[in-house]
């Protein structure tokens, strides 16, 4: 299975952390990222995606040059558990999340132990593609894409 851990865009400021939008920088840098990913034929399918709005907007401009469908995953808004990998069906998922559960999810499927997140810190709007079974320590990484890189590939 391909997976897709994808770091939500830059945002607007606010008090409401549930309610902050895209900036219109981020939005548009994002754009370019999501071209990118398809350009490079990126298998995504399918985005899962946080409750909170940065995730969800950050999900449809992903999911639009790939005309993948959209899901709200509570399991992305917060630290990784066991459960949310039932929610992972089907090859070329994208999860799109926050910081630094989304580092920790990774290091958790790629080595085992979540506490080792902070080598794989992802900056906003970055995408790591792992491989494998998605369980603990049971995935590859294939690679790491900081956003520029994926901009650059459209």
């Amino acid at each position: 299975m391909d997976l897709f851990l994808v770091r939500h865009a830059v945002a607007e400021d606010g008090e409401d952390d549930f309610a902050r939008p895209l900036s219109k920088k981020g939005a548009k840098k994002f754009t370019q990222v999501a071209r990118g990913l398809f350009a490079l034929e990126l298998p995504v399918t399918k985005v899962l995606h946080s409750p909170r709005l940065r995730a969800v907007q950050t999900a449809e401009l992903l999911a639009a040059p790939f005309g993948a469908p959209l899901e709200v995953v509570e399991g992305l808004d917060g630290p990784p558990r066991e459960a949310l990998f039932d929610a992972l069906h089907g090859d070329g998922v994208a999860l799109v999340g926050h910081e630094p559960h989304l580092s920790s999810l990774l290091a958790w499927l790629v080595t085992g132990d979540p506490k080792l997140g902070s080598a794989f810190e992802l900056k906003k709007g970055a995408v790591a593609w792992v491989s494998g079974q998605p369980r603990p320590g049971r995935m590859c990484l294939r690679a790491l894409l900081p956003p520029a890189t994926s901009r650059a590939a459209r």
